[in-house]
């Protein structure tokens, strides 16, 4: 699964590269591309190039995330630049391992090899090893949704907003006393 703006920044064609790895290692899917922008004409091109358009399957903006994310195994995010990864902590929260790029902030939440894998931008061959083996092997998989999940469940709202206060309370000590 892929989620986002179609747009040079968040690195579409990488998601088609390892779909086409992936079919080529002999894996039955289907790559979901989410989203919508500037990019998709050309996404949609490359899938045909690299006869991989009944592979991929291009649906523009959906409302219903939650619903889509619940059927995904492996949700990657190759962007170039994540401030947090939000769309990343909304895939672990539904159980689907995150293969994402370390830029940003995404290394804060997806936990190499324990919550999902991460690599250098523009790395495909590292980000299609990485998907090979864990729809290779099914309680590896298993376990890592698990653990995603669980990673998730630290940034529920009712866990991170004490502690958003608590440090906030300490800059504001900080400052009224300076």
């Amino acid at each position: 699964l892929w989620v986002g703006r179609l747009s040079p920044e968040k690195r579409p064609a990488e998601f088609i590269a390892l779909v086409q790895h992936l079919r080529s290692a002999g894996h039955q899917l289907v790559g979901l591309m989410v989203g919508d922008g500037p990019e998709r004409f050309a996404m949609e091109e490359l899938a045909r190039e690299l006869h991989i358009d009944e592979d991929v399957r291009f649906v523009g903006k959906q409302e219903q995330m939650e619903d889509i994310l619940a059927v995904s195994d492996v949700f990657l995010l190759p962007s170039e630049y994540e401030s947090f990864g939000l769309a990343a902590l909304e895939a672990m929260a539904a159980r689907s391992v995150v293969i994402s790029t370390n830029a940003g902030g995404l290394s804060e939440i997806n936990i190499q090899g324990e919550t999902g894998y991460m690599a250098d931008v523009g790395d495909v061959a590292a980000m299609s090893e990485y998907a090979i083996g864990l729809l290779s092997d099914d309680a590896k998989l298993e376990a890592m949704k698990e653990k995603a999940y669980e990673q998730a469940k630290r940034f529920d709202i009712h866990n991170i907003i004490p502690v958003y206060e608590k440090l906030y309370s300490r800059f504001c000590r900080l400052e009224c006393e300076a």
